[in-house]
């Protein structure tokens, strides 16, 4: 499928690293060293503590803003969320939803992940919703089912405009934090089989149109490879997120598959 019809995004994910401090010199490194060129969106989703250094230090760049969580709630007594209002006040573009981790150590549901995503959408920010299986899925042969319930239930309710503002992360979890990552083959089928899915429960036209990045240990030796498959329109990155010049290297990736299509 032609790569044309939607963006490339390289998404950085610092977790729970980065100090407000160490904002402003991460940022300079990363804009010394990044492709003139844009053949890419480029965003960093950092701690909720870190985003007003981050902002500021990204002001007038082409490094957007992102946020790693967004509470479903409008506003009112939920200690220690952050609400999609307040998110925007201060320059957010991008939420990360339903990662992971979220999922295993807070909760998180299916339901959730919608709901979120719907809330941020409503406020013209785009959503990058993770899904991925467990190591023990993928051997039982279930991702594909249990990628496609994912997807269809964190798409509930949206409109075909509304998908097609979505970007899907295709994150296996068995390749979060491990050093092993998916085969670019493993990647391309999910990723595929993802687009797919949009495509039988909306049209052609959305899934073609629908950015779908692949997280789970990208990184500056193997994002070429990855990049070059026809599903995979970007990364969700983690470790080398906080290397400036890793993370430049994988945006000029983009650059370089650009120019063999």
């Amino acid at each position: 499928m032609n790569k044309k019809y939607r963006k490339a995004l390289i998404a950085g994910n610092w977790k729970m690293n980065m100090l407000p401090s160490e904002a402003k010199g991460f940022v300079e490194a990363l804009k010394a060293e990044m492709p003139k060129q844009k053949s890419c969106d480029v965003a960093i989703c950092a701690p909720f503590v870190v985003m007003p250094a981050l902002m500021k230090a990204t002001g007038g760049s082409r490094i957007a803003l992102g946020a790693q969580d967004v509470s479903a709630h409008d506003k009112g007594a939920y200690t220690g969320e952050v609400s999609i209002a307040q998110l925007k006040d201060i320059g957010t573009k991008y939420v990360i939803i339903g990662h992971s981790e979220r999922r295993q150590y807070h909760g998180e549901t299916d339901e959730l992940v919608n709901a979120k995503s719907l809330k941020t959408l409503d406020a013209g920010i785009t959503p990058i919703i993770c899904v991925g299986e467990s190591l023990d899925q993928r051997e039982r042969g279930l991702t594909l089912p249990h990628i496609e319930y994912q997807v269809r239930a964190a798409l509930t309710a949206m409109s075909e405009e509304q998908v097609r503002r979505c970007v899907i992360a295709y994150e296996p979890i068995w390749a979060i934090g491990t050093g092993k990552t998916a085969t670019a083959d493993q990647a391309e089928e999910v990723c595929e089989y993802i687009r797919g899915v949009i495509r039988k429960a909306f049209s052609a036209r959305t899934a073609r149109s629908t950015t779908i990045l692949y997280g789970g240990s990208m990184n500056a030796g193997n994002a070429m490879e990855l990049l070059g498959k026809a599903d995979i329109d970007g990364g969700l990155i983690g470790g080398a997120s906080l290397k400036p010049t890793d993370f430049a290297k994988i945006i000029a990736a983009t650059a370089q598959e650009s120019a063999h299509e």
